[in-house]
């Protein structure tokens, strides 16, 4: 689906004023990212609160996991051979 949006200046800069509903279906906040593409801009939520894969790896890297309850399974290693 397509919108026309018109830009308005804004001091020394220029924008566009984003329909309601799709502020809210997409979760934007006060801060968004621009992408810069090829072909176009890419707008999204600056943050869903889904870390990036380094994050989620830092954060993995700080919990003990206990996995001695592994042992205790009742799996015969040859049916999965």
């Amino acid at each position: 689906m397509s919108e026309h949006a018109k830009l308005i200046k804004i001091g020394n800069s220029q924008g566009i004023r984003l329909p309601k509903r799709l502020v809210s279906k997409y979760g934007l906040g006060e801060l968004v990212i621009l992408e810069e593409l090829s072909d176009g801009i890419f707008l999204h939520a600056a943050n869903k609160g889904k870390l990036s894969w380094e994050d989620t790896y830092k954060e993995m890297a700080q919990e003990e996991d206990e996995w001695s309850d592994w042992q205790e399974l009742d799996i015969d290693q040859d049916d999965y051979l």
